[in-house]
């Protein structure tokens, strides 16, 4: 019933809506609908309540509330179940959990803050309360193991296009999901899996998005590297609102994998991507060496002509931009 007059308010922001309309169109009591009024003014939403008149809202707080992420939001698998957290140690440890207790394919946990976030190769994400989008989903496509890597590029695609679609900024994918605006990081995605020798149990997406930091939000040493949403555009971006959008996005993408294959999203991954033609330096697990990217193969593997002239596949690793360093 909350939600319910949460969107009838959202659908009729900035005017007034009487408690008797409220009220015949979802069949629940005046004492009712005083009392949700109440708990929403609570959470942040300021509501103007006027005898006669009725209920107006006149502003929304920029909280990644379940409710209202709902509203509006017709999805396939993705965001049919949403789990809130204040601050948690990371998402991703707690979308492990729930996906090893059997929670369903499209869950999404959503936290305020981060305590110990991280992103790939085991490094720390700095991850502000009420700064960003720190979120994990829990996938679990019928595919053998060995293609697993191929939701990394699916899950990137997604918030990229989503990122895209709602700020307008021409942000970019390196090899293999991160999303750079004028090549410093916005978002990066780390894909973990669970899977025996012939099935995947579950894979989890966990995406953090730095949204509306300042550039001093951002711990000394990521200064030079990183940027916010915020920081790109010169404006406050309201979370809730490309959060819908990117959950949006990443449903529409995964029903194009499972459907269609992986073609279409490495075609799409090329589009976006801002490595191909690059001068790169590769770290592996145990070598150094640099290069030229010429190319995605058929699995999503980076393949790079080196400077010795040999030609290699990066199947692990990590890859940065020469004219970055």
């Amino acid at each position: 019933m909350r939600e319910a007059i949460l969107k009838l308010l959202i659908d009729n922001e900035g005017k007034y809506i009487s408690g008797e309309e409220v009220s015949k169109k979802l069949s629940v009591s005046r004492t009712a609908i005083w009392k949700h009024i109440n708990s929403l003014k609570e959470e942040g939403y300021i509501i103007e309540s006027i005898p006669r008149k009725g209920y107006c809202l006149l502003e929304r707080p920029d909280l990644l509330s379940p409710e209202e992420i709902r509203i509006g939001l017709d999805t396939t698998r993705i965001g049919k179940k949403i789990i809130t957290f204040d601050s948690v140690s990371s998402t991703n440890d707690v979308a492990k959990k729930l996906a090893a207790e059997g929670a369903e394919e499209g869950t999404i946990i959503l936290a305020e803050q981060q305590l110990v976030g991280r992103g790939r190769m085991a490094r720390n994400w700095s991850s502000l309360p009420g700064l960003g989008i720190w979120m994990s989903v829990i996938l679990k496509p019928n595919i053998i193991p060995p293609r697993a890597s191929q939701l990394i590029f699916v899950n990137a695609v997604a918030v990229c296009r989503a990122i895209r679609n709602y700020t307008g900024l021409d942000v970019t994918l390196k090899w293999p999901n991160d999303i750079l605006y004028q090549s410093k990081k916005i978002c990066g995605i780390l894909t973990e899996l669970s899977a025996e020798i012939d099935q995947i149990n579950y894979i989890i997406a966990g995406i953090g998005i730095n949204v509306n930091q300042e550039q001093k939000d951002f711990p000394w040493e990521l200064q030079d590297t990183a940027i916010s949403l915020k920081g790109a555009g010169n404006k406050n971006i309201r979370r809730i609102d490309l959060l819908k959008e990117i959950i949006k996005e990443l449903d529409c993408k995964y029903d194009i994998y499972l459907k269609e294959g992986f073609p279409l999203i490495l075609k799409e991954w090329k589009i976006l991507n801002s490595t191909l033609g690059q001068e790169v330096n590769i770290t592996g697990r145990n070598e150094k060496y640099s290069g030229t990217a010429l190319d995605l193969d058929e699995d999503g593997c980076l393949v790079v002509k080196t400077e010795d002239g040999d030609v290699r596949r990066v199947i692990v690793g990590d890859v940065t931009l020469r004219k970055d360093n």
